[in-house]
């Protein structure tokens, strides 16, 4: 009995541990500014597919001429893609349609980029959509930057 009691203490306090380092690695990633919750799906085909498959929730940070996108279900403290302002071109937008719409924010708005030659999809509010483009349009003089 003591036994058990003790082994359900110890998962209890590990799933609350867990919990904390998640909220705890969030706030360490939002303390500098510049987020804003965006959805990503890397590698997508040509054609659109609106299955609601490969989309990874998460934050992305402005760091300089830089996006870094973490995974919000992670506790890795880098960023899982880093996306160069120089490289991203926007190549259209529209909204969430079919089984999309469940896996995405309600208000999502998403954005088909390609970066690097990788197509990619990001998927953000209305409001963190007028920001990133505005972003993308504020590169530096000299810099090449293509939106749609």
């Amino acid at each position: 009995m003591v036994l058990a009691l003790t082994v359900c203490g110890l998962v209890v306090a590990l799933v609350v541990v867990g919990l904390f380092v998640f909220g705890l690695r969030r706030r360490l990633i939002q303390r500098s500014g510049g987020t804003f919750d965006c959805s990503l799906r890397w590698d997508v085909p040509e054609k659109s597919d609106t299955s609601g498959k490969g989309w990874g929730y998460g934050v992305a940070r402005y760091n300089g001429d830089r996006i870094e996108w973490y995974r919000v279900f992670s506790y890795s403290p880098r960023p899982r893609r880093v996306l160069e302002r120089s490289a991203i071109e926007v190549a259209g937008r529209r909204a969430p349609d079919g089984e999309e719409e469940l896996a995405l924010l309600s208000d999502a708005i998403i954005l088909a980029c390609v970066h690097r030659g990788t197509r990619l999809e990001l998927a953000m509010s209305e409001d963190a959509l007028t920001g990133f483009l505005a972003w993308l349009e504020a590169a530096p003089p000299g810099q090449r930057v293509n939106v749609a």
